[in-house]
This record gives C-alpha cells, sequence and structure tokens, in this order.
C-alpha cells in the first residue's frame, strides 16, 4: 500500500494500455505525490510542469545504468542531449538550435505533404484492394522515418534499412527490456550500425563528398566549426535525431486519427475548417500523450505536495495524467479541438522542452490534412485485434490499427 492516500503502490504494467486515464485519476486526485518502491510518481499538471522546469531536477547519467558490457549504446546514448544536463547540454542544444532552425522545419513542409500524400495514396490502395489496411505499419510510421531522412539527407535506398535500427534501438527503454530478454543486445547492435554509418557520413562529408547538399549534417558541421564537439557528439545527435522522433510522431499521428474517429463531431469541425489543424494538433497531444511518462532525479532535497523528495531519488512523472488535470484544464476528458491546450507537457518544459516540437507538429498537421483529404470515410476496422497496443507505457501508442472505408 502507498504510504498516503489509502491506494494500492502504482505499477505502469497495471494500467489499461487502452485508456491509461482511469488508472491515473485516482491518484491524481488522493495521492498526487505517490511513492511506489524506490519510485515518486506525480500525477498533477502543477507538480509535473514545476520539476520539468527546475533545476533541482535532472536527467541523471543513463549511460552509467545501462549495462557495462552495451560500450556501443551507452557511448551513443551519452552523446544524446535528451540525458544530459548543463552545461554539455547546453553546448549540445546551442548546436542543434543553430540548425533545427523553424526555416529548416518550413522548408521542409512541401517534401513533408509529398511523402504525406504518397503514403496515404498506398493506404487508399491497400484498402481497396484488401478491404483494409494497417495505418501505422502504412503511414504513421513510415512517415516520421522519411521526414527525418529528408532532414539529415539519408539517401533513399538507406531508408528501410534505417526504420529497422531505430526500431531496435528503441528495444533499450526500460519498458521495452522488461519484455524482452535481448533488448539490451538488440538495441546495442543497432547502436554500433547505425554510428559506423554516420562516422562514415561525416568522413565523407569532410573529404568533400555531396558539396552542395543542402541538410540537417551540412548545417551540423557548418556550426561546428564555431562550436566544436566532437565526432562522438555528432555522431550521437543524429542518431538521436532519427529515434526520437520516430516513435513519438508515429504514435501521435496513430492516436491522433483514432481521437478524431471516436469523435465525429470534432473530426467534421476540422474538415471543415483545416485552419484548426495547428491547435488539434496540441489538443491531441494534450488529450492523448505519445509518451505517458518522463524520469527525473533529485539534484538537491525538496518537498512536493507536503512530501519529502530526497537527493538522488527517483521522480517519475505521468504526463497523461498531468494532461488531464481538471485543475489547469477544464472538462480534461473530453476532446475539444477549439480549446486553448498550451502548457501540456506533451512536449516536455524547461531545459528539455523538445527540439524537435515544430517539425513533429508539421508532420502531425500535414500528415493528418493529408489523411482526411485522401481518406474521407475512413473508420477502425471492426474486431477486438484491429486495435493492438504496444506494451509500453511510456511511448504509448497502437503498434496496430487496421482501418477501412465505412
Amino acid at each position: 500500500m502507498s504510504a498516503d492516500g489509502g491506494l494500492p503502490a502504482f505499477r505502469t504494467q497495471d494500467v489499461d494500455l487502452r485508456d491509461p486515464y482511469a488508472r491515473y485519476r485516482p491518484y491524481r486526485e488522493q495521492d498526487p505525490v505517490h511513492r511506489a518502491g524506490d519510485t515518486w510518481y506525480l500525477f498533477r499538471h502543477d507538480d509535473v510542469a514545476r520539476v520539468l522546469t527546475s533545476r533541482s531536477y535532472g536527467r541523471g547519467a543513463l549511460p552509467a545504468r545501462l549495462p557495462a558490457q552495451y560500450a556501443h549504446l551507452r557511448r551513443v546514448v551519452g552523446n544524446w542531449m535528451v540525458f544530459m544536463d548543463p552545461p554539455q547540454h547546453t553546448r549540445v542544444r546551442a548546436l542543434v538550435a543553430r540548425s533545427f532552425t523553424p526555416r529548416i522545419v518550413e522548408s521542409l513542409r512541401p517534401r513533408i505533404r509529398r511523402l504525406a500524400a504518397d503514403l496515404a495514396a498506398e493506404l487508399s490502395r491497400q484498402i481497396a484492394a484488401d478491404g483494409q489496411a494497417d495505418l501505422v505499419e502504412t503511414f504513421a510510421a513510415p512517415l516520421p522515418i522519411l521526414v527525418i531522412s529528408e532532414l539529415l539527407g539519408v539517401r533513399p535506398q538507406d531508408r528501410p534499412w534505417f526504420r529497422a535500427q531505430a526500431v531496435d534501438l528503441q528495444q533499450a527503454t526500460s519498458s521495452r527490456v522488461a519484455r524482452r530478454a535481448d533488448g539490451y543486445a538488440v538495441a546495442d547492435a543497432a547502436a554500433r550500425e547505425l554510428a559506423a554509418y554516420f562516422r562514415a557520413e561525416l568522413a565523407g562529408r569532410r573529404a568533400g563528398a555531396r558539396p552542395h547538399a543542402d541538410d540537417l549534417i551540412a548545417a551540423m558541421l557548418r556550426s561546428e566549426e564555431h562550436l566544436p564537439l566532437g565526432d562522438d557528439a555528432l555522431v550521437g545527435t543524429c542518431i538521436h535525431l532519427l529515434t526520437a522522433g520516430h516513435e513519438t510522431t508515429t504514435n501521435l499521428l496513430a492516436k491522433g486519427l483514432t481521437a478524431l474517429l471516436a469523435h465525429p463531431g470534432q473530426l467534421a469541425a476540422l474538415r471543415a475548417d483545416p485552419r484548426l489543424l495547428p491547435q488539434a494538433v496540441e489538443e491531441l497531444v494534450r488529450y492523448d500523450s505519445p509518451v505517458q511518462i518522463v524520469n527525473r532525479w533529485a539534484v538537491a532535497d525538496d518537498e512536493i505536495g507536503g512530501r519529502r523528495i530526497g537527493e538522488g531519488e527517483k521522480v517519475a512523472l505521468v504526463v497523461g495524467s498531468a494532461n488531464r488535470d481538471a485543475a489547469r484544464f477544464a472538462d480534461p476528458d473530453r476532446l475539444d479541438i477549439h480549446r486553448d491546450a498550451r502548457r501540456h507537457c506533451g512536449f516536455g518544459m524547461g531545459l528539455h522542452y523538445c527540439v524537435g516540437a515544430p517539425l513533429a507538429r508539421a508532420e502531425a498537421e500535414i500528415g493528418l490534412e493529408e489523411l482526411l483529404r485522401t481518406g474521407p470515410g475512413l473508420t477502425v476496422a471492426p474486431g477486438p485485434e484491429a486495435v493492438v497496443y504496444a506494451h509500453d507505457l511510456v511511448f504509448h501508442g497502437p503498434e496496430r490499427l487496421l482501418v477501412r472505408r465505412a
């Protein structure tokens, strides 16, 4: 039992992945700063936002928590800015920020639209031929990999291999390792392959290969002349950009369309006025967050909600619960694309606010618009196996979503 609140110790494995929000509600209302084992779980928006924006909490040294025998994985992940704290985080983020500008994202929009339109057309062809199609496999999963490949200048013939490596690398997340015995080994092999690819790419670019390339790698190399970080940081950043937006954006697209199909009035309003898409995307992130939980570690003693958090203790921020907090969002369990959903926690806050958020928003806006344009009358296929969620509450979303024409 919990020390306070009278609730059982919160366990992610007890959460119904189809609707985690029902499980969160009693903790948010009765025991919002909840101790379970060696972890504090925070369920309220104000508490989650406070920790996300506080210098009193850090990401901790993730590579030190990875098994020592997986050296490639430790080396790659050790150079991901999402797991860094200042001052290293500040230097790496500055490099990415100089390259990952709104101008670059805006310049990508026509290419994103072309990619999304091609995938939506393929989805329609599969439905016409087979009566139904898997939206995750055909549309939601390929789109972000194709987009980040465009951004990094990855050659088209390499992109299927990239997607496979990105999926394998994600086996290193704790929730995945818990259900796959060889998860670390699979991720370590992917880290080795991706690092070799990008080291070769950097060497080739410096030797004069692809001199007219106008992509993120070229921009990073130009920026690195003024802010030298070394190849480990550059390679780690390329791999991080490849993987960070893959599963999260896939989940945003799949869950976003699912939510709209379940709310025909909201879907009709969006079809009637596509100018609502930017606002709708913010609401979809709030309503069903692609990332449900993020972790921090206290770097000093603190107190939240009358509970003492000791230095070094782990704090799990339940983002999905925070975004359904009635103290921040009126009628939070209702999808409302007209809502002002700003200050949701779906892209993080503070130092670790998602640097790729503008790209994720662009992909979601354009992806959903293309689905609505080329797929009127889409509906979720009948049967209990039509929507199957991945066994992962952190990166939360369906691994299969069968759709058909109504």
